[in-house]
């Protein structure tokens, strides 16, 4: 008979029940712990996680009126809010056990006990316990979901060949369950690519988590993947679950995974293989069901070849590559791009609909535009609010002249990919008069991943 993979603790101070419940329940369950002494409780529910805990309502110091029970009870909920406990009671105590409960306990069990009523009630209760974490989960899928539709992320705008081949590939790997690696420059659109894999996907209705890997510590990568317990850390003041727990049945997409270190790689990679999550404060494996995306503008062939990037975990995410092509091989969508940011910034703004003219949209196509179509969103939004006419002109794009835009290509076309992304850093911190938070909103980064960058490449 194969035992359920549960965790039960039993809380007594009669060894001899303690050694019963123990015998009778390790045959049904693959982890029975037992404590005598409650005041270890504490300590045991900081680095323990239990299903189910078998808590006796009297001890020698207090037998007949069931508070130490209580108090007991009113500890463990504090360690574990979605804590599943059963009072063990004698006959006399029934009372006293429908207060425990009204206190929070989730049922009671009579001493002494038939096997098969302990083994039953055990077993009911195990669902009351998963019907509380599938809760919590709910929770932050729900939140997530509620952010996810702020963000307001439409459909991907293209007629070109290269966004017709990327296209094409999404809806061929949509429907399945592979893990993909979106490749491309800042400012192409990887997300949308992602979002469009999880809408054609048959995951469709759950949630879509949006992870910035490049936004989030060393410190906090785990606690913010994996989750946490209550007491994990200083600031743990309850049960947490991590991006992972909150995208069970859904996708989660991961950007900028080229910018995580090898020891978080390794961490992440586990994750990747098994779908089992452990969350700080507990050795508990909760297994999750997630389609994985990555997406990053690295050269990760390059860094693996360096060692900065780890062969297998390559291996694991990239199932199916895609490549978004940058804005300036895909010129014949700027004119729809451009009527479909002036729609949007019009309306935002309430003016009347704006348009360019022919001059204009031949100077927008003739910019190499390093930021790629972010750079090209918000140039329009800045013209469409500092123009004067309807009519937009060139100069109300404050573009380089020719020659510069040339220069950068120039530059792009003899460096290898970091140098290039070294000297693009450098022209825009420097346009802004090193405002890093202008800086970065060009680049389509993050003010911590600038930063990083900064320091990257001594600038």
């Amino acid at each position: 008979m194969s035992k359920l993979d549960a965790r039960i603790l039993i809380v007594d101070d009669d060894q001899d029940v303690l050694l019963a419940a123990r015998l009778f329940l390790k045959q049904h369950f693959k982890v029975v712990h037992t404590e005598e002494d409650p005041e270890r409780l504490p300590n045991l529910l900081r680095n323990e996680t239990y299903d189910v805990i078998l808590l006796d309502m009297n001890f020698s110091r207090d037998a007949t009126s069931g508070q130490e029970g209580f108090l007991w009870l009113n500890r463990i909920l504090e360690a574990d809010p979605s804590a599943v406990v059963i009072f063990i009671t004698g006959y006399g105590d029934i009372e006293l056990a429908v207060k425990g409960i009204q206190e929070g306990a989730t049922n009671f069990i009579l001493k002494p006990w038939e096997n098969k009523k302990l083994l039953a009630t055990i077993a009911a209760n195990l669902k009351v316990r998963q019907s509380r974490q599938e809760a919590e989960v709910l929770r932050n899928q729900n939140q997530a979901l509620r952010s996810s539709l702020d963000q307001g992320f439409g459909a991907i705008i293209g007629q070109s060949t290269a966004m017709e081949k990327v296209m094409t590939t999404v809806q061929k790997v949509a429907v399945t369950d592979a893990n993909v690696l979106i490749l491309g420059e800042n400012g192409t659109g990887k997300e949308l690519i992602a979002r469009a894999l999880h809408r054609a996907s048959h995951r469709r209705d759950e949630v879509f988590i949006s992870v910035d890997l490049g936004a989030i510590s060393e410190t906090l990568f785990e606690s913010e993947l994996f989750g946490y317990k209550k007491g994990a850390f200083t600031d743990a003041r309850e049960d947490r679950a991590g991006r992972f727990e909150t995208a069970n049945k859904g996708s989660i997409f991961l950007d900028e995974i080229g910018n995580l270190s090898l020891p978080l790689q390794a961490k992440l990679l586990s994750v990747v293989q098994n779908r089992k999550v452990v969350r700080l404060g507990s050795n508990k494996e909760i297994p999750v069901d997630v389609r994985v995306i990555c997406a990053t503008n690295m050269p990760l062939y390059q860094m693996v070849n360096e060692q900065k990037f780890r062969q297998d975990l390559l291996y694991r995410i990239n199932t199916v590559e895609i490549a978004v092509p940058p804005l300036r091989e895909r010129t014949g969508d700027i004119p729809l791009l451009v009527d479909h940011f002036l729609e949007v910034y019009c309306k935002k703004y309430k003016m009347p609909l704006k348009r360019v003219n022919p001059g204009t949209l031949r100077r927008l196509e003739k910019h190499s535009w390093p930021g790629n179509i972010r750079e090209l969103q918000h140039s329009i939004e800045r013209a469409v609010i500092m123009s004067e006419g309807n009519v937009l002109e060139p100069s109300d794009f404050f573009l380089p002249q020719p020659e510069e835009d040339n220069a950068l290509l120039f530059d792009a076309a003899n460096y290898n990919l970091e140098e290039t992304e070294r000297i693009l850093v450098r022209k825009v911190i420097d346009k802004h008069g090193g405002n890093i938070s202008k800086a970065a909103k060009e680049l389509g980064l993050t003010r911590a991943s600038l930063y990083r960058r900064i320091e990257k490449y001594g600038l």
